[in-house]
């Protein structure tokens, strides 16, 4: 009889035990995965209860991910310190373990079969592991005929819980992959697309993506509002470190006395307030690809500590003495004229060598003018559906005002006028009175003359900043969000450009 009894269970193991192998590559909701496994673990033991147990290795406990039976919402409000009770010891040791009666085991602590109350008898809990190292437990709880676990039990759950730990780093690698996605979406905007179909714009897409494949340092220029950072993601995305995250940083943005600590990161007690040690931009870029926009805003000391750094390989985190080496692939970005910079004295001519392996120039929104048409479609269908609106044209008079003016924001300014044409429009079609630009002739005749290209691209700045603001009344976080720019970065312009801040 016995014998019948444990053909029938081996087939039906067998049986659920394909079933999980199969959720191992289709199923990518973790918790919906954990409850089948346990589900079907608890049939393959027949235990009128179970449980499964994530470690948290930082804080050395275990938490009730998963459970089933009478009690199953009850118990997951306690947590197991490692080492403490049968699954503490089985997480400490990674070895399995089979009590017949739990009340003649010195290692049974019953607190939380006391508090629930449920009556324990017999339990056999087994360690999930990635490779060598314990993820979890899982355990089963008196056998539903009301007898005790048995050696074959604890054999065949070796096999299960082996199975179903593969299932679960599967799971989690797959929630990671889809987080990484899920931040480089955000990261893109959902209209940040590179959009367009003309020569110059088909030209330097064909130019990244010779340049991917390769480790060279890359130099992205190109005036503001053109694109620079989406570039250096499609390079990042279609280069062989693409599985890495890209880290990025405007320089510009974060205070010179800050730079630092933002690119190497510190040492506990490196300074005051340095209550832990922070790991540094290029450290998180190891084995990928670290974007520095804004480049040519960096001081000449911190030119200097990244031109070693890019020739060395190696850093040093504030107030560390410990070399840590890096692999990394860097690219930058500037809307300077480095020649001049460098004329001037403000920019290191070695450094500029080494970041300037391959260049690559965006093309201005006035010299692809040919893709407007594509690129409004493209931000109207982004914004009517953050509208809820279907169907919303654009008007050909619309359509020639946007073709007639020269954008010297480029693409952000760009996408920004849209935005506001479709919130400020009629949600039916949209009319010229709608965009934002500056009325009047914007033909070279009516550029101003007698001044410097800084001093013209000063003023647009100035311009800019202020219509965003009259925009936000004043909010400059929301300001700066528009302008697609760092919060603190509109701060330093608001007070360089000495715009009224109300």
């Amino acid at each position: 009889m016995n014998t019948v009894n444990d053909k029938d269970k081996k087939e039906l193991s067998i049986h659920r035990l394909k079933d999980i192998s199969s959720w191992v590559s289709s199923v990518h909701d973790l918790n919906r995965l954990l409850e089948l496994i346990l589900e079907s673990g608890t049939r393959i033991m027949r235990a009128q209860a179970s449980s499964l147990l994530f470690l948290d290795e930082r804080k050395r406990k275990l938490y009730f991910k998963v459970a089933t039976g009478l009690k199953k919402e009850e118990i997951k409000q306690f947590e197991i310190n490692v080492g403490q009770g049968i699954a503490g010891h089985v997480a400490k040791t990674g070895q399995p373990l089979l009590i017949e009666d739990v009340t003649r085991d010195r290692r049974w602590y019953r607190n939380i079969s006391d508090k629930i109350g449920y009556k324990t008898k017999s339990i056999v809990c087994t360690p999930m592991k990635d490779d060598d190292r314990v993820i979890g437990v899982i355990q089963f709880i008196n056998k539903a005929d009301g007898g005790s676990f048995q050696k074959s039990d604890l054999d065949l759950l070796a096999v299960f819980a082996d199975l179903a730990a593969l299932a679960i780093v599967n799971a989690k690698k797959f929630q990671l992959v889809d987080r990484e996605n899920k931040n480089l979406r955000e990261e893109l905007d959902t209209g940040s697309d590179i959009v367009g179909k003309s020569e110059p714009i088909r030209r330097v897409v064909a130019e990244a993506l010779r340049v991917a494949d390769s480790q060279a340092s890359t130099l992205i220029m190109g005036e503001s509002g053109t694109g620079k950072e989406l570039m250096a993601r499609l390079i990042h995305q279609a280069s062989p470190r693409k599985e890495r995250r890209l880290i990025t940083i405007n320089c510009a943005a974060v205070p010179e006395t800050l730079l630092e600590d933002e690119l190497f990161g510190h040492e506990k007690g490196a300074f005051t307030g340095a209550v832990g040690q922070k790991i540094g931009k290029f450290e998180l870029a190891d084995e990928s690809t670290i974007f520095l926009d804004e480049i040519a805003e960096m001081s000449q000391t911190m030119q200097a500590k990244l031109l070693r750094v890019l020739q060395d390989g190696i850093f040093y985190r504030v107030g560390g003495n410990v070399p840590i080496s890096v692999d990394i692939r860097v690219m930058a970005a500037t809307n300077q004229n480095i020649a001049d910079e460098i004329q001037k004295g403000n920019f290191r001519k070695d450094l500029y060598y080494r970041l300037n392996v391959v260049e690559i120039n965006m093309p201005p929104l006035r010299e692809r003018k040919e893709d407007i048409p594509l690129l409004a479609r493209h931000f109207v269908d982004i914004f009517q559906r953050e509208k809820g609106y279907v169907n919303l044209d654009i008007s050909p008079e619309a359509m020639n005002k946007m073709l007639q003016y020269d954008w010297p924001g480029n693409v952000r300014e760009f996408k920004n006028a849209i935005e506001r044409a479709v919130v400020m429009g009629n949600g039916r079609r949209i009319m010229p009175a709608d965009l934002p630009m500056l009325q009047g002739d914007a033909s070279m005749d009516s550029m101003p003359v007698g001044i410097t290209l800084r001093e013209a691209m000063d003023e647009f700045k100035k311009r800019f900043i202020e219509a965003n603001l009259k925009n936000t009344g004043g909010n400059q976080s929301k300001a700066a969000a528009i302008m697609g720019i760092q919060r603190t970065y509109l701060s330093r312009l608001v007070s360089r450009y000495g715009i009224n801040r109300k």
